[in-house]
């Protein structure tokens, strides 16, 4: 079984993660304007008062006038903080926080993460009744059992929302769609199997239930606590245990798997032998699901099973059990039609849609999500990526249609395929195109050099490129700042990063100076000292040199200096690309629509025909992000008017272009509005671009850094670039001030460039 890159941070970054710019990771953002004093009186006092009778006259009308409708509250008393035990309800804020973030970014469902200080069923579950009209669902999560069994069960009876305990029924959903896939591959029949469960807290009993529900016959299955077998004859079971009582003179885990179907494992790490292993039944099914450490290895069923389906918790094996695969678009789906609550129903449909989804025929916009590798139904593929951007367009559409059949929903959807498409716009597309980068990357494993490598948020990128797997990092650097840096932040010395630089490596100086001397020396004149010098002093001249002499694969520098200095720097020893124009190009992403914005860094007042080459390469790199690119000429203006001499200037660009016969949608001159908002198109119906536009091609570099920069800092805008078009090798280049994810992102898209790009003969 392929084993994947598995990350590790150090509990300083982690903590400066959770500290940095605001504390915590959640925000409160008005969703209406709060400009003037109308706003002001509209949002508030008075005309806050029309939607309050409004509600008072029928309550159902607070999901229309608030955010009742696509909000849920996340719920713990930290009494079942991850693997770490009773640790109090402040202490499970930043899961509840972290929480809250899940539902935000896989299915864009706001969230309010609620600690409530008590270990008190009754009083638990009276504060929540008390609170629940402000929300549209409740998360309950980390309650420890026997108290989440009861908490859940009276608040489902007393609420008229949906209430889910994801430690239990997230879990069993994507258990139990993996045992469906599972029991299909090894040919078994579901109401046959022997299924052993060991655990018997929230999840073991939820999956148990979902098990049954699903097909498996009930006294085909034995549940094991921490004192063995849960049979008929023990005293002091509980009531929830109880229900799993069988009559068997089986006591221990060794007796009850052999001959077992299925192993289902929500303990303690190590528990299943490899010894156990063997004595199961023709083609096992073993999900080792305990976090962080699985009840028995992949690797250890190998040794002793070669038709053993696994799956574990881990994102570092194929079939991760992962309760993201499910809750956030259960909610998604729930909150969509009104759901009154998530019955069992909505869960199977659930089930059935991840089940199915594994099934079909992984198609090529998310073969590129996740990085270039098709995986097909099969013993390492039975669930779904997390990443698998299908999901929010089918999980939601399955729970909502059963909540509509089976009586629950307040709404109903009338076209479900419009429904689906709408889900499909929830997403952020920035971050399903960077998975679908580093996935790639991590394949191709390119040498990327982090030329500032002294610089804080540098030498974090380095080591998280590292540790994701996402290629071979070289920092430049002097080895003792190093050490230094890497105590700051919380690592050890042996980071085990190359550090590259003209001391360490004279080879490579000696190299460079007489690669640089030949290119330089009557360009501009320098003698082989000042190339010494350059190498010696300059790091962005020698990672360049590295790159351009095939010593490395890519680079990322910036951060440290201004984005023109780098630039200089690079094209001192780099040329642009043959037939190229060399140009910046940003991609910002705004509550779901994507624009690319050219040219930000390279062409202070491009020339008509620059302007035409840069739509044409900017047209190309967006298809590779996987875009239709629709190309706007921006200016003051719109188609002439008013009519200036820059007017003219964008129009005979649009004009060359033309004359290329190029194989995408262009238009200009026009205003940014007009490229970008739908409210136009009445006005001018002859252009396919008004409303459409997502690459925009600005006048000059000063309005196009001005707007990028306004948007980025004001607005609600989420960035990657500037990617640096047209340079002859895969170098990128951070701005000022960037932060570490920035940097990171720039390493990798660097990487992917160095593979899908030929940039021709190494010198």
């Amino acid at each position: 079984m392929k084993k994947n890159k598995i990350e590790h941070y150090s509990d300083k970054e982690a903590l400066e993660f959770h500290n940095n710019n605001k504390s915590g990771k959640i925000e409160i953002v008005s969703s209406k304007p709060m400009t003037t004093k109308r706003d002001l009186a509209l949002a508030y006092s008075p005309g806050v008062a029309a939607p309050v009778k409004a509600i008072y006259k029928n309550p159902d009308l607070a999901y229309d006038y608030t955010t009742k409708g696509n909000l849920v509250a996340v719920i713990s008393n930290g009494s079942a903080i991850l693997g770490l035990g009773n640790l109090g309800a402040i202490a499970s804020k930043p899961v509840m926080e972290g929480k809250a973030v899940l539902f935000k970014r896989f299915a864009d469902i706001d969230s309010i993460d609620l600690e409530i200080d008590s270990n008190d069923p009754n009083e638990i579950i009276n504060s929540i009744k008390n609170f629940s009209k402000s929300f549209g669902g409740i998360n309950l999560e980390d309650i420890a059992a026997p108290d989440c069994f009861i908490i859940e069960k009276k608040l489902k009876e007393i609420l008229d929302i949906p209430v889910f305990h994801d430690d239990q029924h997230g879990t069993a959903i994507i258990t139990c769609a993996a045992l469906i896939n599972a029991v299909d591959i090894a040919k078994k029949d579901i109401k046959k199997i022997k299924v052993v469960v060991n655990g018997a807290g929230a999840s073991a009993m939820a999956c148990t239930n979902l098990f049954i529900k699903t097909g498996v016959t009930r006294k085909n299955i034995t549940m094991l606590d921490r004192k063995g077998v849960i049979h008929k004859k023990r005293d002091s079971l509980n009531q929830w245990k109880s229900a799993f009582a069988i009559d068997t003179k089986d006591r221990t885990l060794k007796d009850a798997i052999k001959n077992a179907d299925v192993f289902l494992g929500l303990s303690s790490a190590g528990v299943l032998k490899k010894d156990m292993v063997k004595l199961m039944s023709k083609n096992p099914i073993i999900f080792a699901c305990a976090n962080p450490d699985p009840e028995i290895t992949p690797e250890e069923i190998e040794e002793v099973r070669k038709d053993a389906i696994v799956a574990t918790g881990r994102s570092d094996y194929p079939n991760q059990v992962n309760n993201l695969i499910g809750f956030p678009y259960i909610f998604r789906g729930a909150l969509d039609v009104r759901a009154k609550t998530i019955n069992e129903e909505m869960k199977i449909a659930a089930v059935k849609a991840i089940a199915s989804l594994a099934r079909e025929r992984v198609p090529d916009e998310v073969v590129a999500a996740m990085g270039g590798e098709r995986p097909t139904y099969g013993r390492e593929y039975i669930i779904p990526s997390t990443f698998d951007p299908r999901l929010i367009s089918v999980i939601p559409v399955a729970v909502a249609k059963v909540a509509i059949k089976t009586g629950v929903a307040r709404k109903k959807i009338d076209n479900f395929n419009i429904y689906s498409e709408q889900l499909k716009q929830r997403l952020d597309p920035s971050v399903t195109i960077m998975q679908g980068i580093n996935n790639q990357i991590k394949k191709t494993q390119k040498k990327v050099v982090f030329a500032d490598g002294e610089d804080e948020n540098t030498l974090k990128a380095a080591i998280a490129f590292k540790n994701a797997g996402l290629g071979i990092p070289l920092i430049v650097a002097k080895e003792e700042i190093i050490k230094k840096k890497l105590k700051e932040i919380g690592y050890g010395e042996n980071f085990n990063i190359e550090i590259v630089n003209a001391k360490k490596n004279k080879i490579l100086r000696e190299k460079y100076i007489k690669f640089l001397f030949n290119k330089l020396h009557r360009k501009e004149g320098l003698l082989e000292r000042d190339c010494d010098k350059m190498t010696r002093n300059d790091r962005v001249i020698w990672a360049s040199c590295m790159v351009e002499c095939g010593d490395a694969d890519a680079m990322v520098t910036g951060n440290t200096r201004r984005y023109s200095q780098s630039l200089k720097k690079i094209t001192k020893v780099i040329d642009a690309r043959p037939g190229e124009i060399m140009f910046g190009l940003n991609m910002v992403v705004n509550k779901g629509k994507t624009v690319f914005i050219a040219d930000t860094t390279v062409h202070e007042y491009p020339t008509s025909e620059q302007m035409a080459e840069i739509a044409k390469s900017a047209a190309r790199v967006v298809r590779l992000f996987g875009f239709d690119p629709k190309v706007a000429f921006l200016s003051h203006s719109t188609f002439g008017q008013p009519i200036t001499s820059r007017t003219k200037h964008i129009r005979d660009a649009v004009d060359i272009l033309k004359k290329m016969n190029v194989d995408f949608k262009f238009d200009g001159d026009m205003q940014p509005d007009v490229a970008l908002s739908t409210e136009y198109k009445d006005l001018y119906p002859m252009s396919e671009i008004v409303g459409n536009a997502n690459v925009l091609i600005m006048p000059g570099q000063h309005s196009a850094a001005i707007s990028y920069k306004i948007m980025k800092t004001l607005g609600d805008v989420k960035g990657i670039g500037p990617l640096l078009i047209g340079l002859g090798r895969a170098i990128e280049v951070a701005p000022l001030r960037s932060s570490t994810s920035d940097i990171l992102n720039l390493a990798s898209v660097a990487a992917y460039s160095a593979g899908i790009i030929n940039y021709g003969k190494i010198n």
